[in-house]
């Protein structure tokens, strides 16, 4: 298992006229949470697109429990609980200041070669970056 946390601020613009963050904004947030986490590992997504590998968001699920406010910190927590195939699946769990989960979800994202635009194995570099960091 690999498990990050980022630490974010709610922004003005990123809330409703209820002062609550926009339900949508939370992908933008999960996404700061998955380039974090691979981050971590030593993989930059800048570097995977530039080798050709494209990694486009399949799936995405987010169950609201509470709402986060203009000004609050948020607390994204990423894991990662499979040794990804063709497939990879990121879990997050978004958290206040205090540590109040405000929501749950996961991303599921495919590898794809960027020349062929089929999906694809993850780069051996991607495994060996992986596989460093992952806990059973």
């Amino acid at each position: 298992m690999i498990k990050t946390e980022t630490t974010l601020r709610v922004r003005y613009g990123e809330t409703d006229q209820m002062g609550y963050v926009y339900y949508g904004v939370y992908a933008q947030y999960y996404e700061v949470g998955r380039v974090e986490a691979m981050r971590s590992l030593g993989i930059s997504y800048r570097d995977m697109e530039e080798s050709g590998t494209l990694m486009p968001v399949i799936n995405l699920t987010i169950n609201y429990k509470k709402p986060a406010l203009y000004d609050d910190e948020v607390r994204v927590v990423t894991t990662v609980k499979e040794i990804p195939g063709v497939r990879i699946t990121f879990h997050y769990e978004c958290f206040n200041q205090k540590n109040e989960l405000l929501n749950n979800g996961s991303a599921t994202l495919v590898f794809v070669d960027g020349v062929k635009k089929k999906p694809t194995l993850p780069p051996d570099w991607f495994m060996d970056a992986f596989d460093k960091h992952f806990e059973i």
